[in-house]
């Protein structure tokens, strides 16, 4: 009994190594076929969403989307039976991109139309992520994502005032051009201003008259000051940032604890993608034999 409980531990050990380790061939060679399918199963379902494709072989790709679904359905569960936590697992940010990217075409034994759905496979992409080890690269984004937070009480005073100003020049554009010049109404002005002010153009209405093309001319050199001026807040917050990180990183150093295991990785460190059962916590150096968080071994 011992014997085969044994068995089935290391079978789980080497299914986990296989399907959440990018490091060992094996490991790459799993993400790489999982990166294939996905790309596949996005490919099937855009040559579906064409008439005259799906009218010839919709049968044939129906059956492949089948195949795809029930391959994903079966990593999903191993998933899930090789941690130790599997609500953990679950709950995760890819734990959930995994799931809706299974579910969809079930649905559409329910729901009519919902197998469209699995273009949410997309998501999945973000694993090329670990294949391609540019893990150490998301303290960039997230200073990025911290400098746009930073910046949002300013973008949205900013946004404030654009939208005041497409209000105001809408409506007297409105008296300006009168419905006769295709501006009907106050809200149809508005729009036409939003469109011109962010330089999209569409082209459906368009000024008459000599005064209301100057006042358009007025708006479309402001529109190049409103694409400069989100930019530069966000520039400046990230710069900021940057600075801020730099001097706390000058001052810290990496620091061990009683057990040997690193308790602050930065972003420059040279981390792998072995994942711990236990916690799930991916980043850790190439060399380390346990896990940084909860202190379960890495490597049996």
């Amino acid at each position: 009994m011992a014997e085969q409980q044994k068995k089935k531990e290391s079978l789980r050990e080497l299914l986990h190594e296989i399907i959440y380790e990018a490091d060992t061939p094996a490991g790459k060679a799993f993400d790489v076929v999982l990166l294939f399918f996905i790309l596949a199963s996005i490919v099937l379902v855009m040559l579906e969403s064409v008439n005259e494709i799906d009218d010839k072989y919709h049968d044939y790709i129906n059956m492949a989307e089948w195949v795809v679904t029930i391959l994903f359905t079966i990593e999903y569960i191993a998933r899930i039976i090789t941690v130790k936590k599997p609500w953990k697992y679950i709950f995760s940010f890819y734990g959930i991109v995994d799931l809706l990217a299974t579910i969809p075409k079930y649905l559409s034994f329910i729901f009519v139309g919902s197998h469209a759905l699995v273009t949410l496979r997309a998501l999945r992409l973000l694993r090329v992520f670990r294949v391609l080890k540019l893990a150490r690269y998301l303290g960039a984004s997230n200073q990025l994502k911290d400098s746009i937070i930073a910046s949002r009480i300013k973008i949205l005073v900013f946004l404030f005032a654009v939208l005041v100003s497409s209000v105001i020049f809408g409506s007297i554009m409105y008296l300006v051009e009168g419905e006769e010049n295709g501006f009907t109404n106050i809200p149809k002005s508005v729009y036409w201003c939003i469109v011109t002010l962010t330089t999209v153009g569409f082209g459906d209405i368009a000024p008459q008259t000599a005064l209301g093309q100057f006042i358009t001319s007025i708006i479309m050199i402001l529109g190049y000051g409103i694409i400069a001026v989100p930019t530069g807040i966000v520039s400046a917050e990230y710069v900021k940032s940057s600075n801020k990180a730099d001097k706390e990183k000058a001052k810290k150093d990496t620091v061990l604890s009683k057990k040997g295991r690193l308790t602050e990785v930065y972003p420059e460190v040279n981390l792998n993608t072995q994942r711990c059962r236990n916690c799930h916590e991916e980043f850790h150096k190439d060399d380390a034999h346990f896990c940084r968080i909860c202190g379960t071994a890495l490597k049996q």
